[in-house]
């Protein structure tokens, strides 16, 4: 069975939006003094329908997966720390691990296609699609079948997790080149600007993975729709989250969204229901050369700007404090009225 589109509604609500905007005028400081906290605050109350937002049960989704191209040595580290890394993930040791603990934000894993057999435990959703996708310059990443799964495990596996507020993370090496393969494609982009060095290639590294994504582009000249393109390029842990972006969106959850291969899979998502972009939240501008070209296409404005390029849903963890302040000064903060303070003089 084809994979259908969960109905997205537009948030455009004027009316919410006059009424965000005065609670935020009216709390006891100069106007717009918070700054972009300030439009963070709004964007939140828009996406949770509320001028007093409250941010409940937040889950960090990791999707993981292999890359068939993986093989052309378009990473500078080999398949296996696919694997390696959601064992390191399951056992609290990654970044990602870490921060979400920190912040008491729920960590669960996803197999969308490792090329390993996990013994299930907590925190652990097995979803494999198939042990890593085809090498995408010999075929199409994924078949149309195996795309539509994905998309499905992807949307389905929100049904278990609670909360208003998705964080996405991934994992699979080789997800670089499916993300710059994506954003080339879809943004209509030359591949040499959206290639950078991943997880670490040298000049001459990022030189060899251009020429071999430029080929891959090229055996792939017919796939312009965007299933289409995620069917050749992407990997299963795109598509898993594809899914699941779509179906956060039509829940309205808020949706944070982490680097590169994360932004790509939002391309995807969007260019599919363009509403999902009114429910992202981006965390952060990565130090991967393409995804300012990313966020131009998203017309998304990051939270922070530290050179990450980690990956695994970093930098939307340490995004997650920000967002918790821009609700507080919503929810919590006085009015002038409230208080009992004056206003600026000149000032009804």
């Amino acid at each position: 069975m084809a994979f259908s589109i969960p109905v997205i509604a537009d948030l455009d609500n004027p009316d919410l939006a006059r009424r965000l905007q005065h609670a935020l005028d009216n709390k006891t400081k100069p106007q717009g003094s918070l700054g972009r906290l300030e439009a963070l605050a709004a964007r939140l109350g828009s996406i949770l329908g509320s001028t007093t937002p409250e941010l409940r049960a937040p889950q960090m989704v990791v999707f993981a997966g292999d890359h068939g191209l993986a093989a052309q040595g378009v990473s500078a580290y080999p398949s296996d720390v696919t694997w390696q890394m959601v064992e390191n993930f399951l056992a609290g040791g990654a970044a990602v691990s870490v921060l979400a603990r920190q912040h008491g934000i729920a960590l669960t894993v996803v197999d969308c296609g490792v090329k390993h057999d996990f013994a299930p435990r907590p925190g652990l959703l097995l979803r494999k699609i198939a042990a890593g996708t085809a090498d995408a310059s010999i075929a199409p990443a994924m078949t149309p079948e195996q795309r539509d799964a994905a998309l499905e495990n992807g949307k389905a596996l929100l049904a278990d997790l609670p909360g208003n507020a998705l964080l996405l993370g991934e994992m699979g090496i080789g997800n670089t080149s499916s993300a710059s393969l994506l954003l080339a494609r879809l943004a209509q982009l030359d591949i040499a600007e959206c290639t950078g060095a991943g997880t670490g290639l040298d000049d001459a590294g990022i030189a060899r993975k251009t020429g071999i994504l430029r080929t891959v582009l090229a055996r792939h000249q017919a796939a312009r729709q965007p299933l289409d393109v995620l069917a050749a390029f992407g990997g299963f842990e795109i598509a898993t989250m594809v899914g699941a972006i779509l179906q956060a969106a039509a829940q309205n959850r808020v949706i944070v969204v982490d680097g590169f291969i994360v932004s790509a899979a939002v391309l995807v998502a969007s260019r599919l229901a363009p509403q999902v972009l009114q429910r992202c939240v981006f965390a952060h501008r990565s130090g991967e050369r393409g995804h300012a070209l990313m966020l131009d296409a998203l017309k998304g404005e990051p939270l922070l700007d530290l050179q990450l390029r980690l990956g695994e849903g970093s930098g939307a963890a340490l995004a997650w404090p920000l967002m918790q302040s821009a609700c507080a000064v919503l929810r919590d903060m006085a009015s002038f009225e409230s208080a009992g303070v004056s206003r600026e003089e000149g000032k009804p």
